[in-house]
């Protein structure tokens, strides 16, 4: 034997086993197998307790996390022009109906007002002095009738004695200068009984002139009075008022400011009037219905479940009411499933209504298993009617 050789057997301990031995598997092991056992079952129960649960209860959930709080908001604006004289609220500030929240200057409008109330005084009085005028020539009507009346029965009797002495005057049995005298005065009575009839004549035209004045003084005065209504209207708009109870919002008005009609000037929030537009997939809406429950969870509020109802649904997608609506007519299409805005009611305490604010993002679970039969039945009503 070679001495190194020797010398390396001489250096392994006598106890040292041999490495080559084969292992028993831990398999065999009867804790592992019943590990193993205890796994596979706890797995199948899982499993078969989260497909049943699936089935009854899990698909008919519809969620969704885009969902916002919204509410009903009102844009102030003035109704008129004007230099905004005060500003009577502040950056979210609570008002309620009817509180005033900014004034315009209103010494224009209130002039104007006072103004148009003259031009109704100056009508009326001009129609009162046409009736008067109207009176006076109606008592010239009656005195011209009598001066008619009168020349009439000159100029008749006039002319009857004419006719009654003109065979004398042939006769010889009166003078011709007494015909000659008798016709000159029938001539003087016809013509006075013609001026008579132009008198009256011009006395009855007078009062229709004046009946004239009088409709045109009612005229203007009822116009005027118009105008004055739209004025005071407008002298009354130059405080602006709360059209609803809620907070105030996005103020940018300031006092001395010019504004004209329709400047946005504040928004009032209806906080206690909120509501969630939820934006579900059209594919989700098959079994949805107006009053079916909702859980609501607010990105604010972690740990928080509010619930809800299904208040209502769009009439259109979103897409449809976009500033530019798609139009699919097209060479190139591509199908996009379409979401479908979902407004849900909110059924919350006031503590935690007063945590919410429009625009918060929410996550809403829609339980629709109170229609779930609802598909069957529209499948059997499409085959009825084939």
């Amino acid at each position: 034997m070679d001495p190194a050789m020797a010398d390396g057997l001489a250096e392994i301990p006598a106890g040292a086993e041999n490495t080559n031995e084969p292992r028993s598997s831990p398999l065999k092991s009867p804790r592992v197998r019943l590990a193993l056992l205890f796994g596979a079952v706890a797995v199948l129960v899982g499993g078969s307790l989260w497909y049943f649960d699936h089935q009854v209860r899990g698909r008919y959930l519809q969620v969704t996390d885009n969902a916002y709080v919204m509410a009903d908001s009102v844009v102030v604006a003035p109704r008129i022009a004007g230099y905004v004289a005060r500003v009577l609220v502040t950056a979210n500030q609570s008002v309620k109906e009817g509180e005033s929240l900014a004034e315009l200057d209103p010494r224009e409008y209130r002039a104007q007002t006072e103004q148009i109330t003259s031009q109704i005084e100056t009508a009326i009085a001009a129609g009162e002095i046409a009736r008067s005028q109207i009176a006076e020539q109606r008592a010239a009507i009656v005195q011209a009738q009598a001066q008619l009346d009168g020349a009439v029965a000159e100029s008749d009797f006039a002319a009857q004695q004419v006719a009654r002495y003109q065979p004398l005057a042939a006769s010889g049995a009166e003078p011709g200068e007494r015909l000659a005298q008798l016709r000159a005065q029938a001539r003087v009575a016809r013509e006075r009984a013609i001026a008579a009839q132009a008198g009256l004549l011009a006395a009855q035209r007078r009062v229709s002139t004046f009946g004239a004045q009088v409709r045109q003084a009612r005229s203007q005065a009822e116009s005027a009075r118009a105008q004055l209504a739209a004025a005071r209207v407008d002298a009354e708009s130059t405080l602006l008022r709360a059209a609803i109870d809620g907070r105030v919002g996005d103020l940018s008005v300031r006092a001395g400011q010019f504004v004209q009609p329709g400047t946005p000037l504040m928004t009032l929030v209806p906080v206690n009037h909120l509501f969630i537009d939820a934006n579900f997939k059209e594919t989700q809406l098959g079994l949805m219905r107006v009053g079916q429950p909702v859980h609501i969870e607010v990105d604010a509020l972690p740990g928080v479940e509010l619930t809800g109802r299904v208040s209502s649904f769009a009439p259109g997608t979103g897409a449809q009411f976009s500033v530019l609506p798609p139009q699919n007519a097209t060479g190139n299409f591509t199908k996009i499933v379409q979401r479908i805005p979902v407004r849900i009611a909110i059924a919350a305490p006031p503590e935690v209504r007063r945590l919410l604010v429009p625009g918060m993002s929410v996550g809403v679970t829609v339980d629709t298993r109170s229609a779930k039969g609802e598909l069957d039945r529209i499948r059997q009503l499409a085959d009825r009617e084939r």
